[in-house]
């Protein structure tokens, strides 16, 4: 079975994107997701993106962590996805049908890419949580945290503002906090310092994928969490192990745009 595909990244945060519009995919099992995500094994990459057709969109983006569980929304990935679709079909707007919903993108004048990606929410059985309590104020105490905010932005997050981000132990905690029985579905785990209202610096522990340079959804999350906790103004630049994300959460609309690049890599084809 040989199949082609693109390798993809947002600020680091990288992609094998295979597109099941033109080849089929459908013998793609879990085993060989989990292998070819493989960085010595296979292509390597933090998600694995299958795109299908899509009766109300230019494609259905299916998102895959590299333990081959599938993700529900990644903003790097539909930034990439944009971009090739953009030069796929000559035009500057693609929508994007995933399974929390449809997204947007928008190519920018300066070469960067505006994902629409939906409305956050924050009640406790929304994250989901696995019992009611505050989501603006968890109980979840680490050395030189702040304050532990739980926002669901398609994908469940856990933003932690702290005082010193060279102090924190990423890995450590990232993955203690992500299998936390707090979170039956898991989440995704981001460590926070403020430097302004207007610019948050951001490290993250992604869900099934562990320490990754970018995170898009973390991105969106992070400046909810800031809103919510009196931290952010609702425009603010999330800077990243990778690089920079503008967020904006329309205060009209209730929906968060996010901005940034989105890199081709290179193309391939594998004998699977």
């Amino acid at each position: 079975m040989k199949l082609s595909f693109a390798k993809m990244h947002g600020l680091g945060n990288d992609f094998a994107i295979f597109d099941g519009r033109n080849q089929d995919i459908s013998k793609l099992t879990k085993e060989m997701i989990v292998e070819l995500s493989d960085r010595k094994i296979g292509i390597g990459c933090d998600q694995f993106i299958v795109l299908e057709s899509s009766d109300r969109a230019d494609a259905f983006m299916r998102i895959y962590n590299p333990d081959g569980d599938q993700a529900e929304s990644c903003g790097n990935a539909a930034r990439c996805v944009g971009r090739l679709i953009c030069n796929e079909t000559g035009e500057n707007k693609v929508t994007l049908d995933t399974v929390v919903g449809l997204r947007h993108i928008e190519k920018q004048a300066d070469g960067l890419y505006t994902a629409s990606m939906g409305e956050p929410k924050w009640g406790w059985q929304d994250i989901p949580l696995s019992e009611e309590q505050d989501t603006l104020s968890l109980a979840l105490p680490l050395e030189g945290v702040q304050q532990a905010v739980a926002v669901n932005v398609g994908n469940p997050h856990v933003v932690f503002f702290v005082d010193d981000l060279k102090k924190i132990k990423l890995e450590e905690w990232g993955a203690a906090v992500e299998m936390h029985t707090m979170f039956p579905e898991r989440t995704n785990v981001e460590f926070v310092q403020v430097i302004s209202r207007n610019e948050l610096r951001m490290r993250v522990w992604e869900r099934g994928a562990g320490v990754t340079r970018a995170c898009g959804s973390g991105s969106c999350a992070t400046l909810v969490a800031g809103v919510r906790a009196g931290k952010a103004s609702r425009e603010a630049k999330v800077i990243l192990d990778g690089g920079e994300l503008l967020i904006n959460w329309d205060e009209g609309s209730n929906i968060i745009f996010m901005t940034g690049s989105a890199t081709e890599v290179y193309r391939g084809t594998l004998d699977v």
